[in-house]
């Protein structure tokens, strides 16, 4: 990418290489969408007993405390050999964020689940009438005694039907003033009597999300991470972690592979007005990919990335779109094909991933809420 590797991370460079090649199924590989969890949770813990499921943890919490261009590394292998999305709920969200805020007890119980994979997390933020706008959120969460009472519903949650756990942000004082003094930061078992979760089918044909409903479900109060209302806080910290791994350069490199693999085959790669739309979309990856090093580098020491995620977050999400466009583009009339396509390249997915990538400017913040935080935080503009 924008980096040439030392003759020790050449070597791992090719330990990573050879061993994805031994290990990663044929069946999980260049998958547009995100296999189901008894097809994709085997590969979890195979990369969890290799060591590499969390790169970016450090070893004090069982995490392969890998250096950044280790990470780089790790990224750009993966995106080579396409592997599959894992469910990063765990591994990105609320891993970090239990490391940061959690108490001793809550770290103990909750991290070396995520690693093992043994348990799957889900994120409830988002409501029916509360998306971007998420101070508006209305679930409600009462401390009676020793458990919160909590009641309300979450929409667009990823992988809400298949998880175990969710992290969630509840309206504990309903008079704060402003509204975001009055959220808090749960962790509530998914298995709780009271829970409804009904999947979502999304434009890609997949079901992805869900929603979820709470009708006076307990939960523990030692549940509560961080204090009583303190919850945006929190929650800001870990929309820096989300915003930066759905920028993940590895989207946008399978993305460019699909690109080329289509362009060969359809015979555009040989249209210099093509070519250079191909060259300056190459460019822009690259860039990405330096943008999120330097993210990753902030988040290595402890620092949080801020507005940093949100340009990368914009940048990122709008290139994964511009890059499924050239992708249409190159397939020409079979754009339209709803079925992978098979050319003497490889097999291409082509109308699926165009329309996954329709969402990804949306979930994260959307980008007309990043660019009011960059334009606030950064460019100190008046609202």
């Amino acid at each position: 990418m924008f980096r040439r590797d030392t003759t020790a991370e050449a070597c791992f460079r090719l330990d990573v290489r050879t061993w994805l090649e031994a290990n990663l199924p044929p069946a999980l590989r260049n998958r547009t969408t995100r296999p189901l969890p008894d097809e994709l949770m085997p590969w979890y813990h195979a990369l969890s007993r290799k060591g590499w499921i969390a790169p970016h943890w450090s070893q004090k919490y069982g995490g392969m405390g890998a250096t950044l261009n280790e990470q780089i590394i790790m990224t750009e292998e993966l995106g080579r050999i396409g592997a599959p999305h894992l469910p990063v709920q765990g591994l990105n969200h609320i891993g970090p964020i239990l490391m940061e805020f959690a108490n001793e007890a809550q770290k103990a119980r909750h991290l070396p689940p995520i690693l093992a994979g043994t348990v799957i997390w889900a994120q409830g933020y988002s409501e029916p009438g509360a998306g971007s706008d998420l101070a508006s959120l209305t679930t409600r969460a009462v401390l009676e005694g020793d458990h919160f009472v909590v009641n309300g519903q979450k929409i667009w949650t990823t992988w809400g039907h298949h998880s175990d756990w969710m992290f969630a942000l509840v309206r504990t004082d309903p008079q704060a003033q402003p509204r975001q003094a009055g959220i808090s930061f749960l962790l509530i078992d998914l298995h709780s009597p009271g829970i409804r979760i009904r999947p979502i089918k999304t434009i890609a044909g997949d079901d992805e999300f869900s929603e979820v409903f709470f009708d006076d479900v307990r939960v523990p109060a030692e549940n509560l991470v961080g204090k009583l209302h303190d919850g945006w806080r929190i929650a800001n910290a870990l929309l820096g972690h989300e915003r930066l791994a759905t920028s993940n350069p590895q989207f946008s490199l399978m993305a460019l592979e699909r690109i080329k693999i289509m362009a060969r085959a359809s015979g555009i790669m040989a249209d210099p007005a093509f070519q250079d739309r191909l060259a300056a979309i190459s460019i822009n990856v690259t860039a990405l990919a330096a943008l999120f090093s330097h993210a990753v580098e902030l988040t290595n020491e402890q620092r949080s990335p801020g507005p940093e995620s949100s340009i990368i977050k914009i940048f990122g999400s709008e290139l994964l779109q511009d890059l499924n466009v050239l992708l249409v583009e190159a397939a020409g009339g079979l754009a339209t094909v709803d079925r992978p396509i098979e050319t003497e390249f490889g097999e291409v997915d082509v109308a699926t991933p165009f329309l996954q990538a329709r969402r990804v400017t949306i979930y994260g913040g959307s980008s007309e809420i990043q660019r009011n935080v960059v334009a606030r935080r950064v460019l100190n503009l008046p609202n």
